[in-house]
């Protein structure tokens, strides 16, 4: 058995890991994939870290109070200044949203994980339901006048049959760059990982000298790591930034 993958694309792969034919209203199949138990295990940790960071009124709070409150200190500042006081009830879904991308994208960075951020069918799936939800609530608060959004602001009559469907477009857009945006910026990172770890092991079985000198380019690899890490982080905070974004621009007509 090999435990090495041959090919940087070849980590981004769903398979399955588990099928099962049940004798259930006829034959009922079953399959958990690595991007279904990825899944469960982001929402697992995510569940988990709530339950370790809970502070039970204690008067010293833990690191994990500290990180979770600095976590939601800082959502709720981006929840007021993109949206405004008035509508922090948008906050729980931008919170759980982050926090949910967050643990999935760490996940990723564990030798041998599957990062579910890696996959069309994840990042392009949140991006889509997003863009519907965006535009449902458009329609909801605005009614008929939501579609004055495709038509900037003292735009000639003229003007309006031609910049209409640009604006239309470049609306539509936002339900492929959302999750597109997301998805490359994981996988670039961890292909990268994936060919210097590759390169390095090789150099590593060599010979002693060459191990020895192997030290320096693994240094740069294990910083690249961190960077990895912090672009996580950061990429997760970008999808709420921008989600946040869309859902002022449907409340506001902007």
């Amino acid at each position: 058995m090999t435990y090495f993958i041959n090919s940087p694309l070849e980590q981004f792969e769903v398979t399955s890991l588990i099928s099962l034919d049940l004798p259930i209203l006829g034959t009922f199949h079953f399959s958990l994939t690595n991007l279904g138990l990825y899944s469960l295990i982001s929402v697992f940790l995510l569940i988990t870290y709530h339950i370790l960071a809970n502070n039970e009124h204690k008067l010293v709070p833990s690191r994990w109070s500290l990180a979770l409150e600095s976590g939601y200190a800082t959502l709720h500042n981006l929840v007021k200044a993109q949206l405004g006081a008035a509508n922090e009830r948008y906050l729980p879904f931008l919170y759980a949203l982050f926090f949910f991308l967050l643990f999935a994208n760490l996940n990723g960075n564990i030798p041998y994980g599957y990062t579910i951020t890696t996959s069309l069918i994840v990042t392009m799936g949140l991006s889509v339901i997003i863009f519907l939800g965006v535009t449902i609530l458009g329609l909801s608060i605005h009614k008929l006048h939501f579609f004055s959004f495709f038509v900037p602001a003292g735009t000639p009559l003229g003007l309006v049959p031609v910049l209409a469907p640009i604006e239309l477009i470049s609306y539509c857009a936002r339900a492929l760059s959302l999750g597109v945006r997301l998805l490359a910026n994981m996988a670039a990172g961890h292909s990268l990982m994936k060919i210097l770890a590759g390169f390095l092991f090789t150099l590593f079985t060599m010979n002693i000298l060459v191990s020895v000198l192997t030290l320096i380019p693994f240094s740069i690899f294990i910083a690249i790591v961190v960077l990895e890490v912090a672009v996580s982080l950061i990429q997760a905070y970008v999808f709420c930034i921008l989600t946040a974004s869309y859902i002022k621009d449907a409340i506001d007509l902007h």
